[in-house]
């Protein structure tokens, strides 16, 4: 035990911990107006549900910091299967909120099967293609099998329908598979593929776009940009865009004081989830908004050190896997709100209320963890055998 908590990554530790503790006190000031007005309960509601969640996931990650990842092997597939069935019954199981059917009413909380679609994933594919690498001959179809998996979890999100959930699926996908070590020809051929499915995406998107998509969807992806304008619509096409943008001005550099927000006034429906950061913009200034962007470059900055120190190439998976969850989820959120891309309902890592999100973000911080300590432990094994 004193050779793990020696070996993990402190500054990883510090990160997750301010933020998780920051995220809590942020998600108190930003919903105990509307827990009251909106959703008729106390106004710490969702500040002691988040302290719950945290609490979980603290342990959660804790828990994988004394896992061993080669062990992962034995249960990835069964997890694969066990979400990809919890995926298929959200359609007739399924809770609706926010226009999408992704959750399972558990009585205490709402489960969201498509945030443990992406760190299964992330775990199958960081198991598969270390087995296959230690094979003498590699072929395209070893290469391409994973990909089915991805696939079909691409596609049952984006049914419910989750594009930003089902973005994000597609960019940890792409960004793992640019990480493996794939031969020229096998290389060529895997991008003539993915341009293919691409077009095709497209296709549907473009065809049957507009059959799938809730109208309210439709109409973020045809006018996210200039949102104001689109204010009054009966809608609110950019009603939430534009009352971020009053937040973050009202805020100035320094901000109007913690607690102190207007636009958490019913202004802003989503102030505690996903419009968190124009909230602290507002309360605490532009400039706490910056060290937030900041704190989060520093934390990727180090998941990606460690990801590039992982001897085993499952290791190296795993914590690039991490990397591109977390940096997809940081970018849609911020540039959604900010009204660069078509506002998807992402939240932000560790600071936005939720349950299974901040569970999962947690657990795999705490593999992160768990793969820093496995890379000093092989580097001290290595020195040994020099000697």
């Amino acid at each position: 035990m004193k050779n793990i908590f020696k070996n993990i990554n402190y500054p990883l530790l510090l990160l997750t911990i301010i933020y998780s503790v920051f995220g809590c006190i942020m998600i108190f000031s930003a919903s105990n107006v509307a827990a009251v007005l909106r959703y008729r309960v106390s106004t710490n509601y969702f500040f002691i549900r988040q302290i719950i969640w945290v609490l979980v996931g603290g342990a959660a990650g804790i828990v994988a910091m004394f896992f061993p990842t080669k062990s992962y092997k034995y249960f990835s597939k069964i997890a694969l299967w066990l979400v990809m069935i919890l995926l298929i019954l959200l359609f007739t199981l399924g809770r609706i909120a926010g226009g999408a059917q992704s959750w399972y009413n558990a009585g205490f909380f709402n489960i969201q099967p498509t945030e443990l679609a992406k760190m299964v994933l992330i775990i199958y594919l960081a198991v598969y293609y270390h087995r296959i690498s230690l094979k003498k001959k590699i072929t395209l179809f070893n290469m391409l099998y994973p990909l089915i998996y991805a696939f079909a979890f691409i596609v049952l999100i984006g049914l419910q329908p989750d594009l930003g959930g089902a973005f994000i699926m597609t960019g940890i996908t792409g960004l793992i598979f640019l990480s493996i070590p794939i031969g020229k020809k096998h290389k060529r051929t895997i991008y003539k593929i993915a341009a293919g499915l691409g077009i095709f995406v497209l296709f549907l998107v473009l065809v049957l776009g507009k059959n799938i998509l809730q109208s309210y969807q439709v109409k973020r992806l045809m006018y996210f940009q200039n949102p104001c304008d689109r204010y009054a619509d009966a809608d609110g096409t950019g009603y939430q865009v534009c009352n971020g943008y009053i937040a973050i001005h009202n805020g100035g550099l320094t901000g109007v004081g913690l607690g102190k927000s207007s636009q958490k006034y019913l202004y802003l429906p989503e102030a505690h989830t996903d419009f968190i950061f124009p909230i602290i913009c507002e309360e605490l200034g532009l400039i706490v908004g910056i060290f937030v962007v900041i704190g989060y470059f520093l934390m990727l900055i180090t998941i990606l050190k460690i990801a590039k120190e992982a001897v085993t190439l499952r290791n190296s998976i795993l914590t690039y896997g991490i990397f591109a969850y977390l940096l997809l989820h940081i970018l849609i959120n911020l540039l959604g709100v900010l009204g660069l891309i078509p506002l998807t309902g992402v939240p932000l890592p560790l600071l936005s209320y939720g349950g299974s999100y901040n569970i999962v973000v947690l657990a795999a911080l705490g593999i992160v963890q768990r793969v820093n300590i496995e890379n000093k432990n092989d580097r001290i094994m290595e020195k040994i055998k020099k000697l």
